[in-house]
């Protein structure tokens, strides 16, 4: 993590919204006007093992056209220490805001098709590094103006021991979770079985979709 000031290479523009730590920012390069997000969070000690998983995620797992790329992180050891970590910018927003763009409306099948199957490349992509995201929702699957797919939110991530190969704790969005990974408790074998197995959220038809993205 870089320890020089982060406001002077960048500067913010706009609350895009809000990760799992802190507030993500629109921001702009400040020499070559190259946009950002920027999630700028005040972190403990205790949360700045986690923080620098994440960013070791990133700088490793990035490299991928279905995830956002990472372009560094600076952090200010100072009475609120605060965090800026800094990504590629995704400006045509999330899948939850293309939902609320139809107004009611199903998303057209064709459009669930593509987001599906770049999704489910960035999880390939992330698995064959023995890594596990664990919450995957509309809010984490940004889209760019070209329409390429983008994971992001790594906050909740898990790296998977290569023989072990398994994940016990029970962490993501309710809403967005399989019913067998709920169950976790009453049933930990079944589990492990499915964490890895992208296709096993609950199946939904078409019409559904406005509600669940």
């Amino acid at each position: 993590l870089a320890s020089s000031r982060p406001a002077g290479i960048f500067e913010l523009v706009e609350v895009v919204g809000n990760g799992t730590y802190g507030q993500v920012y629109k921001g702009r390069h400040v020499k070559t006007g190259q946009l950002a997000a920027i999630k700028v969070m005040e972190v403990t000690e205790e949360e700045e093992e986690e923080i620098k998983l994440e960013v070791n995620m990133l700088k490793s797992y990035s490299h991928h056209r279905n995830i956002a790329t990472y372009y560094g992180a600076f952090i200010k050891k100072s009475q609120d220490h605060q965090l800026w970590l800094v990504m590629e910018y995704c400006g045509a927003g999330s899948v939850t805001d293309l939902v609320k763009k139809t107004k009611g409306n199903s998303l057209k099948e064709d459009w669930i098709a593509y987001i599906c199957r770049e999704v489910l490349r960035g999880l390939s992509h992330l698995h064959q590094h023995h890594v596990i995201h664990r919450d995957i929702k509309g809010q984490n699957v940004l889209l760019t103006e070209n329409a390429e797919v983008k994971l992001v939110d790594f906050g909740v991530s898990a790296q998977l021991d290569r023989t072990v190969g398994r994940r016990n704790t029970f962490i993501g969005t309710p809403y967005w979770m399989a019913p067998e990974v709920i169950a976790c408790d009453e049933n930990p074998e079944a589990t492990r079985l499915n964490l890895l197995r992208p296709a096993a959220g609950p199946s939904v038809s078409c019409p559904s979709w406005t509600a669940v993205w």
